[in-house]
């Protein structure tokens, strides 16, 4: 069989640009994934996706021109429904025969096989492969019906009556295999081969597309149109770093922009422009992000990370002089760096202090009060915080009362001012910069460095791989923050749902996760949530049940995301360990713990250990009565257990979890003696309790860092 290479093109006016990357790679998936599936092309066909401002485009290796037929065998009925006493079709058959095109000449050619308990009778047939033209139009209304858009425009066509739903008006469609065209529709339009090059650079006003394999070609050399997505990103990168490179400088790192310029142009030409250097009195942030944000421009650093007065644009155009092009592009940054300019120096005339109570006046939640009551709410979770952790210090000396004092102030201060930037104007126009420009504003001021410090990164970590905050106060004050959000909305059960987590209550829950645990607080989860209740008054109910366990949804799956295996993770947190800090010292642990000979023998005992008290009625006995130790192996064991025990817990309470773990090693030979040699469930009662009491306290001294018995094959 015979094949050719297809291209499929749907010429619009401009798509939206932070989609066009989405809808190109979708376009070409489902299309190609279409053919497929009927047969027109092999599964490992090669699929090269297009997208431009102006079209989305796919070309396919190896399509045919007809699917190959199918022999297909169909179940019809039971053949005591189908059949007479005498072998005869009954006309239950007959009539089930006409519903797929057959008549009784075919009775004798039935298949008669098993079907569960009864038989039944089977007709093989030929399906007629589907023709490119057909299965071309079936793949191109399924792709279209597929593409992820994010808004939907109503049209009309040329006729003035029949409308079109489409993400932008369509005006051309394009269906070759090799160079033959297939006749398609969608959207309102019959396919042919003619589309249209670059708005202004084109060579032709409209370009015949002879094949399918010249498609790429021509577009670049008669309609100055690169159609590659692909192509056109790495074209922008590289012209970024060869405009760069001679200054000494660095183009910004910024994927999601770079994604946008490539699809805002058909054929990029970057060009150096540069700004008045007064304007670098302007935090870099405000600066960078009106630049990218408003201007899709691309900020130009210096060595040290520093924003320097030069930037690159990405040009749809390329005129024999461009100054003009750099001129108009410098001529309209200008005022968008004078507004930013404007709004800082405004900001500035007003303290941070001056702006709490005009927190009041902004809605948080309609059931939790006012930005001005939230942040009275994290000053209180901070204080207790605060005094948590004044509970964890030992020992507990004057100099160390001196300095959570000055936390304590500190992070009242900081606490209470942390959200007050959202009044600045700087905010308002740019509320990516929340947070960062309350610590611009906290040093202008003369505020402690520390709280200034702290109010810039209160919200840190804003996502994976974030910095977290760099001193005690911002860490505090950070973890109020984000157990302020996670308790208030659990509270009052706006819990996140499937993909649905408006108020982004899992990063919050990472974010506070990351915290304790890269910072090895010894805080207490329960104790944060127990300890941040009181600043909610009767506002919510208590949440701290679903709240832990949504935690150690999230620390689960973080943790495995980082390389611990499921067994590993499990067996931690089978524990429920109050002290998230302490987690990556147990998964040391049981990972250390796991290469030891004796760890298999001993988590299958721990195992069977766990399984035996659990079916025990009634209340477990506590105390081992060494009157009661009959047996030589019951005897070793409890000597064994009372003399590692001491040591295993010595050891836990230094928190060193391996070292624990490790000294449990010991127990291996006298536990397996106790199960080959010691029937737990004697006849005497009293023998039994003791026996049950003994592995009790075994259990209990194996289980204190991680759940043995997760380890268990």
């Amino acid at each position: 069989m015979t094949t050719k290479n297809l291209l499929v093109e749907l010429f619009v006016e401009e798509l939206p640009p932070k989609a066009l990357k989405k809808l190109g790679e979708a376009f070409s998936s489902a299309l190609a994934d279409s053919l497929k599936a009927q047969g027109l092309a092999d599964a490992g066909a090669a699929v090269t996706a297009f997208a431009t401002p102006r079209r989305l485009a796919v070309h396919l290796t190896g399509v045919a021109a007809k699917a190959a037929d199918r022999a297909v065998q169909q179940k019809l009925m039971p053949v005591a429904v189908a059949l007479d006493a005498s072998g005869n079709a009954t006309p239950a058959l007959l009539k089930k025969l006409a519903s797929v095109g057959a008549d009784a000449s075919v009775v004798p050619s039935l298949k008669r096989a098993p079907d569960g308990k009864a038989e039944a009778l089977f007709l093989d047939t030929v399906v007629a492969g589907v023709t490119l033209k057909d299965g071309l139009q079936k793949a191109l209304d399924e792709a279209l019906a597929k593409l992820p858009i994010p808004k939907v425009m109503t049209y009309q066509l040329a006729d003035g009556w029949s409308d079109v739903k489409f993400v932008r008006p369509a005006h051309g469609l394009i269906a070759l295999h090799g160079d033959e065209l297939v006749e398609v529709q969608a959207l309102g339009l019959t396919s042919g081969r003619t589309t249209r090059g670059h708005r202004f650079e084109t060579t032709v006003a409209a370009i015949e597309i002879k094949s399918a394999d010249t498609y790429a070609q021509q577009l670049r050399e008669e309609g100055r149109v690169i159609a590659s997505f692909e192509q056109r990103r790495n074209d922008i990168v590289r012209q970024l770093q060869a405009q760069a490179e001679p200054l000494g400088l660095t183009p910004i790192d910024a994927p999601e922009l770079l994604d946008e310029v490539t699809a805002l142009v058909e054929l990029p030409n970057v060009l150096s422009c540069q700004f008045e250097p007064e304007f670098l009195a302007v935090p870099q942030e405000c600066l960078i992000l009106t630049m990218k944000a408003n201007q899709k421009y691309f900020p130009l650093l210096d060595g040290h990370g520093k924003l320097t007065h030069r930037f690159l644009v990405v040009s749809n155009v390329h005129p024999d002089d461009a100054s003009q092009v750099v001129e108009g592009n410098e001529r309209v940054v200008r005022p968008r760096l004078a507004d930013a300019k404007f709004f800082f120096d405004q900001d500035r005339k007003k303290t941070l202090a001056s702006r709490v109570d005009g927190l009041g006046k902004v809605v948080y939640h309609g059931k939790l009060g006012s930005q001005g009551d939230r942040a009275e709410r994290v000053r209180a979770i901070a204080h207790a915080i605060v005094n948590q952790l004044r509970m964890a210090q030992h020992p507990y000396t004057a100099e160390a009362k001196d300095e959570f004092d000055m936390l304590d102030s500190k992070v009242k201060e900081a606490a209470l001012l942390a959200k007050t930037d959202l009044l600045t104007d700087m905010v308002g126009e740019f509320p990516e910069l929340q947070g960062i420009m309350g610590g611009y504003y906290a040093r202008h001021e003369g505020l402690r460095d520390g709280v200034a410090k702290a109010i810039e990164d209160h919200y840190k970590p804003r996502f994976a791989g974030d910095a977290l905050p760099r001193n005690h106060t911002g860490t505090v004050v950070a973890l109020a923050d984000k157990l302020e959000t996670l308790v208030g909305l659990f509270g009052i059960g706006q819990l996140p749902t499937g993909d649905k987590d408006p108020f982004a209550l899992r990063r919050h829950a990472l974010g506070v996760i990351r915290i304790l645990v890269e910072n090895h607080m010894h805080l207490s989860l329960p104790e944060l949530i127990e300890g941040a209740l009181p600043a909610f008054g009767e506002l919510i109910q208590d949440p701290s049940e679903p709240l832990l366990g949504f935690f150690a949804d999230r620390l689960a799956v973080s943790l495995r995301d980082q390389g611990y295996s499921a067994q590993e993770v499990d067996a931690v947190l089978a524990l429920n360990p109050a002290r998230l800090g302490d987690v990556p010292k147990r998964l040391g642990a049981v990972r250390a713990f796991a290469a030891l000979p004796e760890s298999a023998s001993l988590a299958a005992a721990n195992k069977r250990v766990g399984n035996i008290l659990k079916k025990v009625e009634g209340e477990l006995p506590t105390e081992v009565k060494p009157a009661l130790l009959t047996e030589a192996a019951e005897q070793a064991l409890a000597d064994a257990l009372a003399g590692v025990k001491p040591q295993a817990d010595a050891l836990f309470e230094q928190h060193d979890y391996a070292g624990s773990l490790k000294a449990l090693a010991a127990l291996k030979a006298p536990v397996d003696a106790f199960f080959d040699d010691v029937m737990v469930n004697a006849e005497d009662p009293a023998l039994r309790a003791n026996r049950q009491a003994l592995l009790k306290q075994l259990h209990e001294a194996m289980n204190r860092v991680a759940d043995l018995s997760r380890l268990a094959v």
